[in-house]
This record gives C-alpha cells, structure tokens and sequence, in this order.
C-alpha cells in the first residue's frame, strides 16, 4: 500500500505545503509506536521488568552490547523500542519513564511433559543477564500452545502452572484459553499458559503482549502498597498531635504559649509536606499502574472458564484492595495538610489579635504620654515666659536708673512697672510664633 502510495505521489505533482512543525512526524509516528510482535504457536515468551530511574542510558548501552557479541545493527539512540532478531531467539525492548522491559521469543516445539521446562531465557548469554542494569520487579515466562496439541483437561493446569490458585479465561473472543498464576515460582517467574484455538499471528502478539503487561503493571501498582503501609502510622502519630494541638488552643491564653503552639504547628506541616513529597510521585504512578491493569484485562475480552476466577476477579480481590489503601492513605495525607493548615490559619489569626491589641495598650499608652507631655510642656512655656519677662523687665529697669543717673527727669519705678506686661506679651508671642513653625515643618515632613 505504501508502495502504491509512493507511486501515485510520483505520478503527480506535489502540492506545496507550509513548513511543518518540528515535532510534526514524531507525534504522527507515535500513534504506532510499541508494535506487537508477530507470534504462531507454538512460542516461548521470557519476560523481565527492570526498574532503572529515569535519565538513564545504561540499559541502552547494555542491549548495544549484545547486538554487537551477535553483530546486530543496534537500536538509533532515541529510539524506545525495538524488536531484535539474534538467529535463536527475538527479543523486544521496551524503554518507559522509570523501567524498561525485555521480552525474549523462542519459536519451536515445546518440550514433552512440562511445557515450562525450556524458555527462550536459556537461549540468552547468562553474563550478560547477570550484568543487566536495574533491579527485577517483574519476570514471567510464557507459553503458547498449538491448537493441534494433545488435549490437556484443565485439571493437568495446576500441575504445569506449578500452582492450584490462578485466573483462567477464554480470551480474544474464544479464539484462546489463558492461564496465569500471579506468583513466583523457583525460578523466579510467574507463570502463564495460552492454549491457541483459531488466533492469527498479529492476534497471537497483542494477547501475549497484553498478558505480559498485566504482571508488569501490576507489580509496578504495587510499589506503593508498602509505602502507603509505612506512612500510615506515621500520619496517625501526626494526626494524633494536632488533635492535641487544636485541644491545647482552647485552653491557654498567653501570647508566649500561642506562639510556641504555633512553632509545633510549623514542624508539623513540614513533616506532612515531607511526607507528601516522597509519596505523591509513587501514589500518583500507582493510579496510573492500576488503570492500566483494568485496561489490558479489558481488552483481553475475556469470558469465564467455569470453576476459575477470571482475571478481573482475581485482580479485584487482591490488586484492588490494596490501591484502595493507597487511596485512602493518600486521602488522608491531603486531609491532614489541610487540617494543618487551617489549625495553622486559626493561630496565626489568634496571635495577630494578641499583637493587635498590644499594639492597640501601646499606642494608647504613647497617646497619654504625649497628652502629658504637651501639658508639661505648656508648663514650661509658661514658666520660660515669667523667666524671660523677669530679666527683660530688670533690664528695663536697670537702663531707666541709668537715664535718670544722667539727668533725665523719669519715675524708675512706673517704667518698669509698665514694662512688664509689654515684655511678657512679646515674649510670649515671640515663643508660639515659633512653636507654631516648627509644628508646621514637622507636618510637612
């Protein structure tokens, strides 16, 4: 088809376009991104899920490494993605925001007696598993039957499961039975049987595909079930201390004790934020983990093989309750941050009237000193007055003696009588005039 694409758009002209957007192809290009792989039975699947941290390249450069011991072309540097064939066996890389995947295809017949006893993991070089960078979190191998196969009756499954307690189904709309166990075996993998009935290669890749992905998502859910069992009782023992808090507000009355109160408040929201940020990330990726999980076994479109629990019923009794722990302590972290904050809210509110109405005793107290100082200095006013008049009046006094000491003819005493209420209105005048300035250069500042 794109053959034929290419050929019309040979034929005829190009129409001019505008310039695209620089990440124009990479967006249109990642509608097809992650591609099934093409499997028939019968087939060997080997699934691992490393946990790696993000901004990494090691587990790039350690897949390099093997398709160069095999002379492979490697993956281009941003690709996160690929399928690989190395002769004796496929392998499919995955690279996602905190862990990175590697599932191994081995095509062939299956061993006789235990299908398990042989996995495409046995094809791969064991140095350079033994070196793979990142800690397992999830391994599976995987099995997928012919349809010409001897019969097996579904009491022989817990026998080649290795397990009496797992989720079975009719999948694809019949087209295959899918047994899965959920738990570890010696080896160190989960276990999962897929009896073929009628599937076609690309239908055969997405089953296995979306069985693989249940176990790895939901072992990825489950990284927040113990940090949610862990930071439980610690938002008890906080809880429980701003109860105490919120008790003690209604008792005392002291700005001392208010504030100390409101140190403790501090601490305690810095606790709860610290707690929020080392849980926020791992609550929030486990939501994500989880839908993803109900998704897959969605598409499965599976119906019930009587007698076993399905998966969305295995999934419901055992994955389900523990989100929903990590639910409710994460409902209780945003309750306590919140109760923190509004206990923090009151006493501020409660220390600020504390400090108003000090503020409110100081300023009156300050309004009274300066209403006694204004008399007092009314006083001295009143005082410099007479002490001014009683050394202006004596000079007076003084200068009529001296006139009359030289002839002229002037009572002393009557000029020096009625000398002082002339000095005493003048200088009294003389020193408003200059209070009054002085008022008005203050105000002016």
């Amino acid at each position: 088809m794109n053959e034929a694409r290419q050929a019309k758009s040979d034929g005829a002209e190009t129409a001019a376009l505008p310039g695209e957007h620089p990440l124009r192809r990479r967006l249109s290009d990642e509608v097809h991104a992650r591609p099934f792989a093409l499997l028939s039975a019968p087939e060997r699947a080997s699934h691992l899920a490393l946990l790696t941290g993000e901004g990494t390249d090691a587990d790039r450069r350690h897949l390099e490494a093997l398709c160069t011991r095999y002379g492979v072309e490697a993956p281009e540097p941003h690709a996160n993605h690929v399928l690989l064939d190395f002769g004796e066996f496929r392998l499919k890389w995955e690279r996602h925001t905190e862990f990175c995947t590697y599932t191994f295809f081995r095509g062939g017949p299956l061993p006789e007696g235990d299908p398990f006893g042989e996995s495409a993991l046995d094809l791969v070089p064991r140095d350079w598993l033994g070196e793979m960078p990142g800690e397992l979190l999830a391994a599976a191998n995987l099995v997928l039957e012919p349809r010409d196969a001897p019969h097996r009756a579904l009491d022989m499954v817990p026998e080649i499961l290795g397990s009496g307690n797992f989720a079975a189904a009719q999948v694809s709309g019949g087209a295959a039975v899918a047994f899965m166990d959920f738990a570890i075996d010696e080896a160190g993998f989960c276990r999962i049987f897929v009896r073929d009935r009628w599937l076609k290669p690309r239908q055969a890749g997405r089953l296995v595909q979306r069985l693989l992905e249940i176990e790895t998502y939901r072992m990825l859910a489950l990284l927040a079930f113990p940090v949610a069992r862990s930071e439980g009782a610690s938002l008890t023992r906080l809880g429980e201390r701003l109860s105490e808090i919120t008790q003690t507000m209604t008792e005392i009355g002291a700005l001392e004790d208010e504030r100390r109160l409101l140190e403790e408040i501090t601490t305690l929201s810095a606790e709860t934020e610290k707690i929020a940020a080392q849980t926020q990330y791992r609550f929030s990726a486990a939501r994500a983990y989880h839908a993803l999980v109900q998704r897959r076994i969605e598409e499965l479109r599976e119906e019930r093989v009587e007698g076993y629990q399905t998966f969305t019923e295995f999934v419901d009794r055992r994955l389900t309750p523990a989100m929903r722990t990590c639910e409710a302590v994460r409902d209780r972290l945003d309750t306590l941050s919140r109760r923190v904050t509004r206990a923090g809210q009151l006493l501020r509110t409660r220390v600020d009237i504390q400090v108003e109405g000090q503020n409110r005793d100081l300023l009156a107290s300050m309004d009274r000193r300066a209403r006694l100082q204004l008399r007092l200095q009314e006083t001295v006013e009143g005082l410099s007055v007479a002490a001014i008049t009683y050394y202006a009046v004596g000079l007076v006094g003084y200068a009529a003696k001296a006139l009359k000491d030289v002839g002229v003819d002037l009572p002393v005493d009557i000029v020096t009588g009625a000398a002082i209420p002339v000095v005493a209105g003048t200088v009294w005048y003389a020193i408003r005039r200059v209070r009054r300035m002085i008022e008005k250069h203050a105000a002016a500042e």
